[in-house]
C-alpha cells in the first residue's frame, strides 16, 4: 500500500516541507529512505522500527520504500520521524488516510514511542501555514512555540500512540493555545555603573535611537566593555512581529532556552576574537547554519579587541552591514540570513593601550602603532556611524559616587525615537540606520544653516559618499531625540564630532 504525509526540514532559519511518501509492497525485507537524506534522517529507520513495535503493533515484514520530495532538497535533522511513522502506518492501515489530510507531523521519536523536542518548529509552522495546511501534530515541548502562529491548530502529541489514538479518533487533543508569558526583563548592567564617560554615553544612547554602529576606543580599563554591555538595557523591547523573527533563527539553531517559547527581548552576542569565519557568518555540514551576525539579528553584536579578529572575518562583516542579510554558499546549498544588526566594536589605541594617556607612556614603536591599526581597513571603518574616543578615568571620576543616569531614564528616551520614526515609516518597526539612499534625501531635511556646515564638512573630514549618508542618518536620529521635524545646525554638527576619530585614524 502507499501513503504519504507532510512533514518539514530546516533550511537556513526557514524551513521547507516535505512530502514523506512511503510505500509498503512485496519483496525482501528491507526499510530504506531516498531523497537525499542527511546521516540522522537515515537513522530515523531504527527509531521507527523500535518506536512501532514497543506500541504493540506490527512491523511489516516486507519491502518499505520511504521517499522524501522534493528529491533534491537536503533534508536533516530529526523532525522527519514522527511523519515517517505516521506514513508507514497509514500505509498498513492501521491509521485512516483522511485523518492526515491538512495535517504537518514534526517530531523526534525515542526508541519507546516518546517524542523528544527538536529545532525549527515555529519556521515549520511558519511554512505550513504559508502552505494552507490546517494543523500541525508535533512533539508536546515544541508546541509553545509553534502555537505563535496564527491560523494554525497546533496538536501537541507527547508519543507516538497518543498521536496514533489522535489520528484514529480515539483520543481528543485540544490545540495548544497562543501564549505570550510575561518573563522579566535580563539583568542587564544598568548605565548608572558607568563612571564620567559623558560624551561615550551619549554616543551609546544615539547608538541605540537610531540603530547605529559605534566604535568606541580608549585604553584598558576606560569603561568600553562596560558601556557596551549597558546597551542592551537601553534598547526598546523587541514587537511581535521581531521576536518572531528572532525566536524562528534561535529555533532552528537549536538555541531556544528549554521553556521558552518566545525570544522577548534583544539579543546581544559578543564572540571572542578567535571566532572562525564559518562562525561568524554561518555555516557547518549540509544545509548552513546561522552565525553570530544571524543570531544578532534585530540586536547587539559587540565585539571586543576589534584588531585580534581575523581580517578575513571583519571583512566579511562589510556586505551584511549594509544590505542587512547575507548569502551562504556551501557545497551547492545556497541560503540567505537574515542579518540587521548593531555592530558595536571596542579596542585599544594602540598595542599596548596607553598611546595619549597623560599617566603610562606608550611603549609602543610607531610602526607597531601603524601595523595595530591596518588590521581594520579603510572600507570597514567607512560602515561605522560613530566613533568615541575614550580618555582615562579621572580619581575624582573614580572616586565618585556614581550616580548617573540610569538606563531607565535612557531607554524612555530612545523608546520616543523609535516610535518617531516608526510613524515616519507606517508602522513598519524601521531605524534611521536602515534607510536607503532615496529615503536619506526625502527624510533628512536640513534647515540652511545646516546645509552650510554639510559643505564645509564634506571637505574637512574628506567624508566619503557613504560617510557623507551616514552623518545625515546620525544627524536624523539626534533630530528624533529632540523631537525635532528638521535637522539643525546644532543636530549635525554633533553628528559630526562623531566622525572626527576616522579623519585621524583610519
Amino acid at each position: 500500500m502507499f501513503a504519504k504525509v507532510i512533514s518539514g526540514t530546516p533550511f537556513g532559519v526557514e524551513a521547507r516541507l516535505v512530502e514523506v511518501q512511503c510505500d509498503v509492497g512485496p519483496g525482501l525485507p528491507g526499510f530504506s529512505i531516498v531523497g537525499l537524506p542527511e546521516k540522522e534522517v537515515s537513522e530515523a529507520r531504527e527509531r521507527v522500527r523500535s518506536a512501532i513495535r514497543n506500541l504493540g503493533l506490527p512491523f511489516p515484514g516486507t519491502r518499505i520504500t520511504a521517499n522524501l520530495a522534493p528529491a533534491d532538497l537536503k533534508k536533516e535533522g530529526a523532525g522527519l520521524d514522527l511523519a515517517l511513522a505516521v506514513a508507514l502506518l497509514v500505509a498498513t492501515g492501521e491509521i485512516p488516510e483522511e485523518r492526515v489530510a491538512g495535517l504537518v507531523f514534526y517530531g523526534e521519536l525515542s526508541l519507546d514511542g516518546e517524542l523528544r523536542p527538536v529545532k525549527g518548529a515555529l519556521a515549520v509552522a511558519l511554512a505550513a501555514r504559508e502552505e494552507g495546511l490546517s494543523g500541525m501534530v508535533v512533539s508536546h515541548p515544541c508546541a509553545p512555540e509553534a502555537a505563535l502562529v496564527d491560523g494554525l491548530s497546533v496538536y501537541p502529541v507527547r508519543s507516538l500512540g497518543e498521536a496514533v489514538a489522535f489520528l484514529k479518533g480515539e483520543a481528543d487533543i485540544p490545540p495548544a493555545p497562543k501564549e505570550i508569558p510575561e518573563e522579566p526583563p535580563p539583568t542587564w548592567l544598568d548605565l548608572r555603573l558607568v563612571r564620567g564617560q559623558e560624551h561615550a554615553r551619549r554616543a551609546l544612547e544615539i547608538a541605540a535611537a537610531g540603530g547605529h554602529n559605534l566604535l568606541m576606543v580608549g585604553p584598558p580599563g576606560a569603561g568600553k566593555s562596560l558601556l557596551a554591555r549597558c546597551l542592551p538595557g537601553i534598547l526598546p523591547p523587541l514587537s511581535f512581529e521581531e521576536a518572531l523573527e528572532v525566536t524562528r533563527i534561535y529555533s532552528v539553531a537549536g538555541l531556544l532556552p528549554p521553556g521558552q517559547a518566545l525570544m522577548r527581548f534583544r539579543p546581544f552576542r559578543a564572540p571572542h576574537h578567535t571566532i572562525s569565519y564559518a562562525g561568524m557568518v554561518g555555516g557547518g555540514h549540509g544545509v548552513p547554519s546561522p552565525g553570530e551576525i544571524t543570531l544578532a539579528h534585530h540586536g547587539v553584536l559587540f565585539l571586543d579587541e576589534l584588531p585580534e579578529f581575523d581580517r578575513k572575518v571583519l571583512e566579511a562583516l562589510r556586505q551584511p552591514l549594509e544590505d542587512r542579510k547575507i548569502s551562504v554558499v556551501r557545497a551547492g546549498v545556497a541560503v540567505t540570513f537574515p542579518a540587521s544588526f548593531m555592530l558595536v566594536g571596542a579596542m585599544n589605541p594602540c598595542p599596548c593601550g596607553h598611546l595619549g594617556d597623560p599617566l603610562r607612556p606608550c611603549r609602543c614603536r610607531p610602526h607597531e602603532i601603524s601595523q595595530y591599526r591596518k588590521r581594520i581597513s579603510g572600507p570597514f571603518l567607512d560602515r561605522i556611524d560613530l566613533f568615541v574616543e575614550l580618555p582615562r578615568l579621572t580619581k575624582e571620576e573614580l572616586l565618585g559616587d556614581g550616580s548617573g543616569e540610569p538606563s531607565e531614564a535612557v531607554r524612555a528616551r530612545v523608546t520616543q525615537a523609535r516610535e518617531r520614526q516608526r510613524d515616519r515609516f507606517q508602522g513598519k518597526a524601521r531605524t534611521n540606520a536602515e534607510l536607503g539612499p532615496q529615503e536619506v534625501e526625502r527624510v533628512c531635511r536640513l534647515k540652511p544653516e545646516a546645509k552650510r556646515l554639510l559643505v564645509r564638512a564634506i571637505d574637512h573630514f574628506a567624508l566619503t559618499g557613504r560617510g557623507y549618508v551616514r552623518v545625515l542618518k546620525v544627524a536624523r536620529t539626534i533630530a528624533d531625540l529632540a523631537g525635532a521635524d528638521i535637522i539643525e545646525a546644532e543636530h549635525l554638527a554633533e553628528a559630526l564630532q562623531y566622525r572626527a576619530f576616522e579623519e585621524g585614524e583610519s
